[in-house]
C-alpha cells in the first residue's frame, strides 16, 4: 500500500500523469463552471426562490473553492514530486460526491419548485450539460467519472420518476414522455463519456509508448558515446606507439630502409596517420555529445587559414588530379574563433571536394564577405549531391551511398565534425549542388568588426 505514494516507482508515473491531466483540465475549467453556475443560481433566484438560490449558491461556491485547493495542490506536489497519491484520490472522490451532489440537489430544488407536470427544461438542462461537462473533462479516472455520472444520472431519472409517481398519469400524458426522453439522453450521454474514456485511454498508451522510446533512444544515445570513448582511448595509446614507431624506422633510426619496403612503409605510415585522425575525430564527436567541446577562442585572420590549408592540401589534391584554385576578396577578414577547428572545417570541406571530384577538375576556394558575415566558399566540379540529400549530408558516418560498394570511400565524419565546429562559432555552413556539375559549401562566420560595430565594407564573394 506505501508503494502507490512512491512517485519514483514505474508503475505510479500512469497514475502520477493522469493526476496531473485531471488537475490541468479541472483548473483550467474553474472560470467556465463558475459562470455557468452563477448564470443557473441567478436564473433561479429571479424566477423561483430566492433564498433557496442564495443557499445553493453558497454551498456550490463552498465545493468549487475545496475542488480547486484539491487540483492545485496537486499540480504543485506533482512538480515537486512530494505527492500523495492515495490521498489526492481520496480528496477527487470527496470533492466530486459533494460537488455532484449539490448540483444535483439544486436541480432537484428547481423542479419540486416548478411543480408536478412542468417540463422541468431548465433542471434536466443543467444535469445533462453537468453529465456531458464531466465526460468531457474527468474522463482521466474511470471510477471518478463513473461516480459522478451515478449522482447526475440518478437526478435526472429522480425528476421525472417523481412526477410519474406523484401524479400517476395515462401513459399517453406528456409526464411519461419526459421520463422517455430523458432515458433517451441519458444513452447519449454514456456513449459520449464512453468515447472520450476510449480516447483518453489510446492518448495514454501513446504517451507511455513515447516515453519508453524515449528512454531507449536516450540509453541508446549513453551507450554510443561510452562505446565511442572506450574504443577511440583503448586505440589512441597502440596507435601512438606504431605511428612513432613507423616514423622512426622510415627516419632510418633503425638503418637504412630497403627499396622494396620503403613503399610498404610509406602504405602502412599514411593509413596509420589516417586511423590515428580517425580516433581523433570520434573525440572530438564524443566530446560534444556530452557538452564537453570547448573552443581556444582568439582573433582568427581566415584569409590565412583559406591560405594556409589550401596551400598544404595541394599535394593531397594531385593524388586525385585535381587543381585548387584560391580566390581571397575581402579586408580585414578576421573572425573570433579558434583557428584549429577552423582550418579542420576548411580542411575537411577540400577532403570532401576532391574526393568527389573527377580527374583534371578544379577544386575553387574562395573568401568574401556578406554584410557583416565573412563567407568561406569550397567549390568543385564533381557529381554533385541529389536534391532532398540534408539530413544525410551533415549526419554522422552519413553517406548518400551506404554499400559495402562504394565507390566514394570516407567515415562520413567530415561534414558532421565541420558542422560542429561552425554551429561552436554560432556560424553556418549549406550547400548549394546540381548533379553532374559539382556542389559549393558555404561557411558563414561573423566577423570581428561587426561584433564590434565597425561597418563592414561588401565585397563579392568568391564561388
Amino acid at each position: 500500500m506505501q508503494a502507490i505514494d512512491n512517485v519514483n516507482l514505474p508503475q505510479t508515473r500512469p497514475v502520477l500523469s493522469r493526476l496531473r491531466d485531471y488537475a490541468l483540465v479541472g483548473s483550467r475549467a474553474f472560470a467556465q463552471r463558475a459562470i455557468i453556475y452563477t448564470v443557473a443560481i441567478g436564473l433561479a433566484g429571479y424566477y423561483y426562490d430566492l433564498y433557496v438560490a442564495l443557499f445553493f449558491f453558497a454551498a456550490i461556491g463552498i465545493c468549487e473553492v475545496y475542488d480547486i485547493l484539491v487540483l492545485r495542490s496537486i499540480l504543485r506536489n506533482t512538480r515537486s514530486k512530494t505527492l500523495k497519491i492515495r490521498k489526492s484520490l481520496f480528496h477527487i472522490y470527496m470533492t466530486t460526491a459533494l460537488s455532484a451532489t449539490t448540483i444535483s440537489l439544486f436541480c432537484i430544488a428547481i423542479a419540486i419548485q416548478q411543480g408536478v407536470g412542468n417540463s422541468h427544461f431548465l433542471p434536466l438542462f443543467l444535469l445533462i450539460s453537468a453529465s456531458i461537462f464531466a465526460a468531457m473533462n474527468n474522463h482521466q479516472f474511470l471510477y471518478v467519472l463513473g461516480f459522478r455520472l451515478a449522482i447526475y444520472i440518478g437526478a435526472i431519472l429522480y425528476i421525472p420518476i417523481r412526477d410519474v409517481v406523484i401524479a400517476r398519469p395515462s401513459l399517453d400524458s406528456e409526464i411519461w414522455l419526459n421520463l422517455f426522453t430523458a432515458l433517451f439522453v441519458l444513452g447519449f450521454v454514456l456513449e459520449l463519456a464512453r468515447t472520450f474514456i476510449k480516447g483518453y485511454s489510446a492518448l495514454m498508451k501513446n504517451r507511455l509508448a513515447l516515453q519508453i522510446e524515449a528512454k531507449n533512444a536516450l540509453a541508446a544515445s549513453e551507450a554510443k558515446t561510452r562505446f565511442l570513448s572506450t574504443v577511440s582511448h583503448e586505440l589512441r595509446t597502440p596507435l601512438t606507439s606504431i605511428r612513432g614507431a613507423l616514423d622512426l624506422i622510415n627516419a632510418g633510426s633503425a638503418g637504412e630502409v630497403p627499396d622494396k619496403m620503403s613503399r610498404l612503409l610509406d602504405i602502412a605510415t599514411r593509413n596509420a596517420h589516417r586511423l590515428g585522425e580517425l580516433v581523433g575525430d570520434l573525440l572530438l564527436l564524443q566530446s560534444a555529445d556530452v557538452g564537453k567541446f570547448s573552443l581556444d577562442l582568439g582573433n582568427v585572420d581566415l584569409a590565412e587559414v583559406v591560405n594556409t590549408a589550401a596551400h598544404s592540401f595541394q599535394p593531397y589534391a594531385s593524388r586525385f588530379g585535381v587543381a585548387v584554385k584560391i580566390d581571397v576578396k575581402t579586408e580585414n577578414p578576421i573572425v573570433r574563433g579558434d583557428r584549429k577547428r577552423l582550418d579542420q572545417v576548411v580542411v575537411n570541406l577540400l577532403s570532401n571536394a576532391a574526393k568527389f571530384s573527377q580527374a583534371g577538375g578544379t577544386i575553387s576556394v574562395g573568401l568574401g564577405r556578406d554584410g557583416e558575415n565573412l563567407v568561406i566558399s569550397v567549390a568543385d566540379q564533381g557529381i554533385g549531391i541529389p536534391e532532398g540529400s540534408e539530413s544525410v549530408i551533415f549526419e554522422e558516418f552519413g553517406q548518400l551511398d551506404s554499400s559495402d560498394q562504394r565507390k566514394f570511400q570516407g567515415t562520413g565524419l567530415g561534414l558532421s565534425i565541420s558542422k560542429r565546429i561552425v554551429d561552436a562559432h554560432s556560424g553556418s555552413i549549406a550547400y548549394t549542388s546540381k548533379l553532374g556539375y559539382g556542389t559549393t559549401f558555404n561557411v558563414s562566420l561573423k566577423a570581428a568588426d561587426a561584433a564590434d560595430g565597425t561597418k563592414p565594407q561588401s565585397y563579392s564573394d568568391a564561388a
